[in-house]
């Protein structure tokens, strides 16, 4: 089993080709990013890839941004996912991550949504991952639950950081529906919430060891899950991003953190855990998690807690 890191074009305020070499220079395998909505800009993106050897996670958003647009239909919502799964082919993404559906609707209208998307995706030939997203149907770890029971082929792409806001609690405190939810866990996003925002300040920070600890075992459990089921490769994609998502000062909204700093720190942290968990070594949630990060970006020594 390979572990993958994907970089985020979220927040990424340079070109293509920028975004693609800082992936590369960081030991990242791919991009995920939407599709460039111009001719020209698609070419640009195809060529940065190709240039740097990277693999692309196509995002999809269906009806609306990464909020739905409110009263859009069901029928909506499938008509757009089809027209960006069939421009995004193009590109030959190695899966779409798809944030859809709408957290008002009801359970019935859930259930026939999915099917009807999975079939979609399965008519196209391609793989839909489904993210766990405010906003979105599965907003929520039990709507989520109640959806995959019903729908056992749907995968998913799980970014707790949302449920942490949403239940107002850390994750592990919720671990027979993590460990359930996470048999159906295709792709993962890494970044840390906190019991009051979908992003703490810095993941490295003493203060939020506790959040990081909770995600990192939730992480695991993904991670135990696509190796008994025999997936040959774990993606993550650090997404720590802007949109009021990064802490600001006051007055001046000067920015707390360096986003590519913070992603670059998390990816290199992850990887370093997948690897030790792989070899079997004690669990790496089980191992230092309070320390700081150093200036330059390295991992920071862990010693057992």
């Amino acid at each position: 089993m390979q572990f993958s890191l994907f970089k985020t074009f979220w927040g990424h305020e340079g070109s293509a080709a920028q975004g693609a070499r800082l992936a590369r220079e960081a030991g990242f395998h791919g991009i995920e990013a939407p599709l460039p909505e111009s001719p020209a800009a698609r070419e640009r993106f195809a060529q940065a890839l190709a240039t740097h050897d990277l693999a692309w996670i196509a995002e999809i958003c269906t009806a609306g941004s990464y909020v739905p647009q409110r009263h859009a239909t069901p029928a909506q919502h499938l008509e757009d996912l089809e027209r960006k799964i069939v421009a995004g082919k193009a590109l030959s993404p190695r899966f779409f991550n798809v944030i859809a559906g709408c957290d008002a609707w009801p359970l019935h209208v859930q259930l026939g949504f999915f099917a009807s998307a999975h079939a979609i995706a399965e008519r196209l030939g391609v793989i839909c991952s489904f993210e766990t997203h405010r906003g979105r149907s599965f907003f929520n770890p039990w709507v989520t639950r109640d959806v995959l029971r019903a729908l056992p082929q749907l995968r998913i792409t799980c970014d707790f950081s949302h449920w942490v806001v949403v239940c107002e609690r850390l994750m592990d405190s919720e671990w027979e529906v993590i460990t359930e939810v996470a048999g159906h866990a295709h792709h993962v996003h890494g970044r840390v919430g906190y019991e009051q925002g979908p992003q703490v300040p810095h993941p490295a920070a003493p203060e939020y060891a506790a959040a990081l600890a909770s995600h990192e075992r939730c992480w695991e459990a993904i991670w135990a899950a696509q190796r008994r089921r025999g997936q040959a490769v774990s993606t993550m994609t650090p997404e720590f991003g802007p949109d009021g998502y990064l802490h600001c000062l006051p007055f001046t909204a000067a920015p707390v953190a360096n986003l590519w700093e913070i992603n670059r720190w998390i990816g290199a942290r992850q990887r370093e855990r997948f690897e030790r968990w792989l070899a079997g070594a004690v669990p790496a949630s089980r191992t230092a998690l309070q320390q700081g990060m150093h200036h330059d970006g390295a991992l920071p020594r862990e010693r057992a807690r």
